[in-house]
């Protein structure tokens, strides 16, 4: 069974040689420890010697000095040209801060996609990815955390209260910048790509953040047409959310995700061993504690937790950390046991 079997079989809760799993996406100040360790000179070495099963395919988007389509749009009134996507915040004033009036989006001077993705990169990249690997697009696509920053987050959830109409605009808008993206990548793309990550924070530590009937209104119809996209072209989408979503992942499902991304462990209502139960029929991709137990556990606490997850899910689990990125506060020797235990 090579990766790309593997996790289709994972995707469909069929038998499975042993789990799939993914790496996630280490951030550039954890990859010296981890290529000193691994004796690795690139993220795609690192991949191959830990023997995941994903393949990301970032999309190339020349959005200088980011060079990153996860800040394609900045609605920052305050100079953040420096900042990058890790660096940004959803609190800071956004450009409709205080606006009611739908009319005011279209003076907003939106990009135009074309002028920033590399259309024969996104090609290159993706035609020379493994084709034994599950191909997949990280897209994020986050219409509703871009809402909230292009009011600030507390004004823009004021503002999907008491003027849903500015609100709907903005995240419509935001919607159609994607639809366009995605669909010119996924031209380019066609043949060589599984399947998509998008996704949206929509939980915190204990909770949601917004109400889930106001994120079915205002919120769930742009994801469905993000979905439905992706879909149209024949590719598995793997949604994502930090937090405390549970009341929310039966609408993923019913939308048409294939995969919630990334069960954040220790958020209320997220274990594995809750999931397992209550969703026994679907598929999920994480379950690795990212925020204590990698950081602080030794390489025989995360043995035995990756062993525990294989018995709760046999099939139906990518086995990944619970935050897509791989921060330098993760020990190599942690990840090297996250991954030999996968196989064990």
């Amino acid at each position: 069974m090579n990766s790309k079997e593997r996790v289709f079989a994972t995707i469909r809760r069929e038998k499975v040689d042993y789990p799939a799993s993914w790496l996630g996406l280490p951030v550039p100040p954890a990859l010296p420890a981890l290529y000193d360790y691994f004796k690795v000179s690139s993220v795609n070495e690192l991949k191959k010697c830990i023997n995941d099963d994903v393949w990301p395919i970032i999309v190339p988007y020349n959005n200088a000095p980011h060079f990153d389509v996860g800040c394609a749009l900045n609605f920052a009134k305050t100079n953040s040209s420096t900042g990058t996507q890790d660096e940004r915040t959803l609190t800071a004033p956004g450009y409709f801060e205080g606006m009611s009036d739908p009319a005011e989006v279209a003076k907003y001077p939106w990009p135009n996609p074309s002028d920033f993705l590399d259309i024969n990169k996104a090609k290159e990249e993706a035609a020379a990815a493994p084709k034994d690997y599950f191909r997949m697009g990280i897209m994020w696509s986050a219409h509703f955390q871009d809402t909230c920053a292009a009011f600030g987050m507390e004004d823009a959830l004021i503002t999907m209260m008491m003027y849903p109409e500015m609100f709907q605009a903005v995240i419509d808008r935001i919607t159609e910048f994607y639809l366009d993206l995605n669909g010119r990548f996924y031209e380019a793309t066609k043949g060589n790509l599984d399947g998509v990550l998008i996704g949206n924070d929509f939980g915190s530590q204990t909770a949601l953040m917004v109400d889930p009937d106001m994120l079915r209104e205002y919120v769930f119809p742009g994801t469905k047409k993000l979905i439905d996209q992706a879909k149209s072209y024949g590719l598995v989408v793997l949604h994502h959310s930090c937090g405390s979503i549970f009341p929310i992942i039966d609408d993923l499902y019913e939308m048409g995700v294939d995969i919630v991304h990334p069960i954040q462990a220790l958020a209320a209502d997220m274990s594995a061993e809750n999931l397992s139960t209550k969703f026994d029929s679907k598929a999920f991709c994480g379950a690795v504690d990212a925020q204590e137990l990698l950081v602080n556990g030794t390489p025989a606490q995360i043995t035995a937790r990756v062993l525990e997850l294989k018995k709760l899910f046999p099939t139906g689990l990518i086995i990944s950390p619970s935050h897509e990125a791989i921060l330098p506060d993760i020990a190599p020797e942690n990840i090297e046991a996250l991954f030999d235990a996968v196989k064990k």
